[in-house]
């Protein structure tokens, strides 16, 4: 695969500029109006943060993107799915008081949020997954899919499962329905907690395979009748049916390529790394650590696979924040190795240079 183009901007500000007139010029440079954006609906995927953790990327960010996108034509909204652990983000609506809470609203913003995957996390289109190798299909937000035109606006940082996340994680596992995250992260089928379970029967009604049954006000699964789909933990009302969480850290990484391939094959895409706070775990905690290096800069590309491998050799370039977790853990070569050794972060962009979304191969233009 040919090199590609990636650009960059640093966080040091002269006279008469600030991350808004730095951001902007960055993505003049790496061309992004290039895209056709008039009468286009555009999502901006992101992530919220959840709530308690503070390492999040602030709303000014999004604002300058949805600012420019409207200057260039198009109708851009912010949009995430529903996450499949229990958390501040599960549902829609509480998904949405938290993004009000952390900042997100339409005033701050710009533009409206959507939830990707609906009400209860079961909103969702099965996209092909051209050249997947672990997933033929990819269960996909349907508010996401059915956007004219793609975004990811992402916190560069680490994580416990994937070594880091970037554009790829945001685009592959967060765009994921529920039943889709449980797909990357699940080699195995869905239990019940027979203490949660009160037997309402929803996950009966939802089932297309009939492997929920109720006895006794509570609810089994039958594994050899069941899709894996997971769309009955979407509907719990007592998040009383769990996902297996068996997979490994190789084929999760893989796996969020193959869907993040799904995400943006066949419509045009954008992707900005905004490399600060490097957080050692992901925007998912209910708390954020002490980041591991220091703050870098910005990051732009056509290319989710550059762009990632771009801002992962940056911060490897980083000293050890003598502060952070990281340094307890001797502060390895591999910043992210490093702090989560169980981890191997180039399985992910490897697998996805594979398949053809995108090429570790790149050209670093300062801006």
């Amino acid at each position: 695969m040919e090199r590609s183009t990636v650009y960059f901007t640093d966080f040091r500000m002269k006279n008469g500029q600030n991350h808004e007139t730095k951001l902007r010029k960055l993505m003049q440079a790496a061309g992004m109006d290039k895209i056709d954006f008039h009468g286009k609906y555009v999502a901006i995927k992101i992530h919220f943060g959840e709530l308690g953790n503070l390492a999040f990327l602030r709303p000014n960010f999004a604002r300058y993107v949805a600012d420019y996108v409207k200057e260039l034509g198009g109708y851009p909204f912010l949009t995430d799915c529903n996450t499949l652990y229990v958390g501040s983000r599960k549902n829609a609506l509480d998904h949405l008081d938290t993004a009000l809470r952390n900042g997100f609203s339409p005033y701050a913003t710009g533009c409206q949020i959507l939830i990707g995957d609906g009400l209860k996390g079961t909103d969702d289109v099965e996209v092909p997954v051209n050249g997947g190798i672990l997933c033929k299909t990819a269960k996909i937000g349907r508010a996401i899919m059915d956007a004219d035109i793609v975004i990811s606006l992402n916190h560069f940082k680490g994580h416990e499962c994937t070594g880091f996340g970037g554009a790829l994680k945001n685009l592959g596992m967060g765009s994921g329905s529920r039943a889709g995250k449980m797909e990357m992260h699940s080699a195995g089928k869905p239990t019940v907690d027979q203490e949660l379970c009160i037997g309402c029967g929803a996950c009966v009604k939802i089932c297309a395979h009939d492997a929920p049954h109720i006895a006794d006000k509570r609810c089994t699964i039958d594994h050899t009748r069941c899709a894996g789909c997971g769309r009955c933990i979407g509907v719990c009302p007592k998040d009383a049916i769990t996902p297996a969480h068996d997979e490994t850290f190789e084929n999760l990484n893989c796996k969020i390529a193959e869907y993040a391939k799904a995400v943006v094959d066949g419509r045009p895409n954008f992707h900005i790394n905004i490399v600060n706070q490097v957080s050692p775990n992901c925007d998912c905690h209910p708390e954020s650590d002490a980041a591991i290096v220091p703050d870098v800069g910005m990051f732009a590309s056509f290319d989710p696979v550059a762009v990632d491998v771009a801002s992962a050799d940056a911060v490897n370039r980083q000293p050890v924040n003598p502060m952070s977790i990281l340094a307890e853990r001797a502060g390895a070569p591999d910043r992210f190795s490093g702090t989560h050794p169980t981890t191997n972060w180039r399985s992910g962009t490897e697998h996805a240079e594979k398949i053809g979304l995108g090429s570790m191969d790149y050209e670093l233009v300062t801006v």
